[in-house]
C-alpha cells in the first residue's frame, strides 16, 4: 500500500497508476520485483520445500534430493541411479522423459518427526511406477534414513508404450503439498497418455490423492462408491501444480491442457475434473492407441480455427457436474506448472492471489509461455482475472513457485536455477 501520507492524499485527488499502467485510485499498488539468484548449475530443478528457518530442500529431476542450509551450503542427500556425490543412492529411482524425482514436501511436524517426502519414479514394480517416499532427515541435515514408500502404485508411462504422442514418462504429475488447513498430503498424478486412467475408480493416474503421512486415505475424501479411498478428485489430465487459498485453505490445481486450455480449478471432495480421453465417448470414433486426448487434430500443428472442436479439458457435456475451472489460460496450452498463493502486506495488490508459472514446449519444439501470471480468483472459485508479472529476470521455463518463510517467492527453472523474487 502507499506509505507516504502525501502520496495517499495525491491519489485521492487524482488517478494513480501502477507500474503496469492500471489505474488504482486508493487500491494497493502492484509490487515491483527484484531478483536474486540462489542456486545455479542445477540439473532440471523440479521443486522446493522449506523449514521455518529458511532451510530449503529441493529436487533435481534426474539427480535427486538435496538441502540448502541457511549458510548457503548445499548437501546432496538422496541420489537416483547413476547420480554422483550424494550421501546415499537409491538405485531403483530413475529419470526418463518427464518422469524422475519431482515433488518434495516437508512434514508439518518436522521438528518432532524429521520427515521429508518426495515423489519419484521407481523400478521396484516393473515396468515402473511413481511412488511417494517418506524419508527421515538427521539432526545435522546431512543424511536421510528410514525410507518408507507410502504410495507405491501411481501409474508411470513405460518405454514399451506405442503411443504416438510423447515418450516414456509422459504426463507424470508429481506435485505434493501438505494442506495448511487439514494437515494432509495432497498428491497430483498424470494420465500417462492412457485413455482408461483418468476416470478409472482404481487406477491412481489422473487424480489428486489426499493421504496421511503413512499413505492411508484421509477421512472425508468423498470419492464415489467403488473408488480407491485415497482419491480426492479424479478426471485430471496432468496437474503439475497444487496450492491452497489463504484463509479457506481450499485446494486449487494448475493443469496442463492438450494443445489448449491449461486450467486452474478449485477442488471439492470427490469432484470430477471432466477429462476423459477414451474412444467412443461423446460420439468420438477410434483414436491412436485408444487415446483421444488430442482429438480431432491428432497429428501436426494446431489450426486455431479448429480449437473450438478440440476435446474439452473439462467435458461438461459428458459430465455436467464436473468441477468448472476458474480460468483456462484463454483457451491456450502453454505448459502451466507450479502454482502458489502469495500472502503478506509486502505483496500489496497481489496479497492473497495465485501466481502460476509457465514454460511449455510447443508442438514444433519451441518454447511457449515462459512467464508468471497473477490470478485474482473469485471467492466462489469459478472465475478469475489475469495479469502478467513484469519479470526482473530473463524469461525462463518456470517449473516450481514456492513462497518461502521469509515471504519472498522462490522460483525454479528448467534453465538450472533457483531464484528469489522479492516484492518491493
Amino acid at each position: 500500500m502507499y506509505r507516504p501520507m502525501m502520496g495517499a492524499l495525491a491519489c485521492a485527488l487524482a488517478a494513480c497508476a501502477t507500474p503496469t499502467g492500471v489505474t488504482t485510485g486508493m487500491q494497493p499498488a502492484v509490487p515491483s520485483l527484484s531478483h536474486t539468484v540462489v542456486l545455479t548449475k542445477l540439473d532440471s530443478p523440479w521443486d522446493m520445500a522449506f523449514l521455518p528457518d529458511g532451510t530449503m530442500f529441493f529436487t533435481e529431476k534426474c539427480q535427486g534430493l538435496s538441502v540448502r542450509h541457511t549458510n548457503g551450503t548445499v548437501v546432496k542427500l538422496l541420489g537416483m541411479k547413476d547420480a554422483k556425490g550424494y550421501a546415499s543412492i537409491a538405485n531403483d529411482l530413475f529419470c526418463e522423459g518427464q518422469a524422475g524425482m519431482a515433488g518434495v514436501a516437508v512434514d508439518p511436524n518436522f521438528a518432532s518427526n524429521r520427515f521429508v517426502y518426495v515423489y519419484s519414479s521407481s523400478s521396484l514394480t516393473p515396468p515402473g511406477t511413481n511412488r511417494v517416499i517418506r524419508l527421515r532427515v538427521n539432526d545435522a541435515l546431512t543424511a536421510v534414513s528410514d525410507r518408507t514408500d507410502i504410495v507405491t502404485d501411481i501409474p508411470y508411462k513405460p518405454r514399451a508404450s506405442n503411443h504416438p504422442f510423447g515418450g516414456p514418462g509422459a504426463h507424470n504429475g508429481g506435485r505434493i503439498r501438505f494442506s495448511p488447513g487439514d494437515g494432509y498430503l495432497y498428491v497430483t498424478t498424470g494420465d500417462t497418455h492412457n485413455g482408461q486412467v483418468p476416470q478409472s475408480p482404481t487406477l491412481l493416474g489422473g487424480k489428486v490423492l489426499r493421504i496421511d503421512r503413512d499413505g492411508k486415505a484421509a477421512p472425508g475424501n468423498g470419492a464415489p462408491a467403488g473408488f480407491d479411498p485415497r482419491i480426492y478428485t479424479y478426471g485430471h489430465r496432468n496437474p503439475q501444480g497444487i496450492t491452497f487459498r489463504p484463509g479457506t485453505h481450499q485446494p486449487f490445481t494448475a493443469e496442463n491442457g492438450p494443445w489448449h486450455s491449461d486450467e486452474v480449478t478449485a477442488l471439492v471432495p470427490g469432484g470430477n475434473a471432466g477429462w476423459d480421453p477414451r474412444p467412443n465417448m461423446a460420439g468420438r470414433g477410434p483414436c491412436p492407441d485408444d487415446y483421444c486426448g488430442y482429438s480431432p487434430n491428432q497429428m501436426g500443428p494446431m489450426d486455431p480455427k479448429q480449437r473450438a472442436a478440440f476435446m474439452p479439458m473439462t467435458d461438461t457435456r459428458t459430465y455436467p457436474n464436473a468441477m468448472r475451472p476458474a480460468w483456462n489460460n484463454d483457451g491456450l496450452s502453454q505448459g502451466m506448472f507450479g502454482a502458489t498463493f502469495v500472502s503478506g502486506a509486502q505483496w500489496k495488490a497481489w496479497n492473497g492471489r495465485m501466481l502460476v508459472g509457465f514454460g511449455g514446449i510447443g508442438i514444433h519444439g519451441t518454447p511457449v509461455g515462459n512467464r508468471i501470471d497473477v490470478l485474482d480468483i473469485a471467492p466462489n472459485g469459478l472465475s478469475a482475472t489475469r495479469t502478467t508479472v513484469n519479470l526482473p529476470m530473463p524469461a525462463a521455463r518456470f517449473r516450481s513457485l514456492v513462497q518461502g518463510p521469509d515471504g519472498n517467492l522462490y522460483v525454479a527453472t528448467d534453465e538450472g536455477t533457483i531464484s528469489r523474487l522479492t516484492p518491493n
